[in-house]
């Protein structure tokens, strides 16, 4: 069996009707493209497994049943890789029409992007932001309490959202949402794969970082859309009613704190 030039890994938890329909998008928008699809499924149910055995059947699935995280899924698939480039998305994500040959295209003609990734959409076909500036100790405590009402916080995460910039064109960028990210296998093997260490949230931070440290590029390329179903589970609630009652918030400082500590001392890496 010849090797595909794309390997598509699509991680999920808990929600078959939204994977099925992330699944059908990328098969019907990249049948131009000699691909494999890889599903990695954290806490999997029995519908999730019927459905990719029934309706599936040709693409690699991973169950799990218990909830692993999503580095650690991504860890399981990157061992059944066969493609030279490897596009990792959620499995919110919605494939629109020839946003993947537009990245493929792009990565292919300049070798010094480790990662790049599209524009993302809201389901009513708003913009969502996906591209930022990296964080600071102080950009969780505003994004997390009521602090962001301050006029200095509003400032700084207008800064954080990369807000003076308009996202129109292709740019470098500090990290990139990790819904939907797209690198050439082997400069993963040369950075390695997301962290383990963060169960959920900052993996992407992370992983961007690495590897602009190991001299590759971070590009935003908004002239590839997808479609993204963005819940933001940990935001719900107020601030108290948040650490009191939302796992994911908790996620969240937990994540960012091993974020932290990781990078104490530590330079930021320098780009255009």
């Amino acid at each position: 069996m010849s090797c595909p030039d794309l390997s598509i890994i699509v991680t999920s938890y808990k929600n078959p009707e939204l994977l099925r329909l992330c699944l059908q998008s990328i098969e019907a928008n990249a049948a131009d493209i000699a691909y494999e699809v890889i599903v990695a499924d954290s806490e999997t149910e029995e519908a999730t497994e019927m459905m990719m055995r029934e309706d599936f059947p040709q693409m690699k699935f991973f169950p799990f049943y218990r909830n692993v995280g999503l580095a650690r899924l991504l860890e399981k698939a990157i061992t059944s890789v066969r493609g030279e480039y490897v596009l990792y998305m959620n499995g919110d994500i919605i494939v629109r029409p020839g946003s993947i040959e537009k990245l493929l295209a792009a990565i292919r003609k300049d070798p010094s992007i480790g990662i790049i990734g599209p524009k993302l959409l809201n389901f009513n076909s708003t913009f969502q932001y996906s591209c930022f500036r990296f964080y600071r100790p102080s950009t969780i405590l505003y994004r997390r309490t009521v602090l962001r009402y301050l006029p200095w916080a509003k400032k700084h995460l207008a800064w954080f959202l990369m807000k003076d910039y308009d996202h129109k064109e292709p740019r470098e960028v500090d990290w990139i949402m990790g819904s939907v990210l797209l690198a050439k296998k082997s400069v993963i093997d040369t950075v390695g794969i997301m962290d383990t260490s963060f169960f959920m949230y900052m993996e992407d931070v992370d992983w961007c970082r690495r590897f602009w440290e190991a001299g590759y590029k971070v590009v935003y390329y908004p002239y590839s859309e997808m479609f993204h179903y963005h819940g933001k589970g940990s935001a719900k609630g107020g601030f108290i009613q948040s650490l009191l009652f939302n796992r994911l918030t908790w996620h969240h400082i937990r994540s960012a704190f091993i974020y932290f500590q990781k990078y104490s001392g530590k330079k930021l890496p320098k780009h255009g």
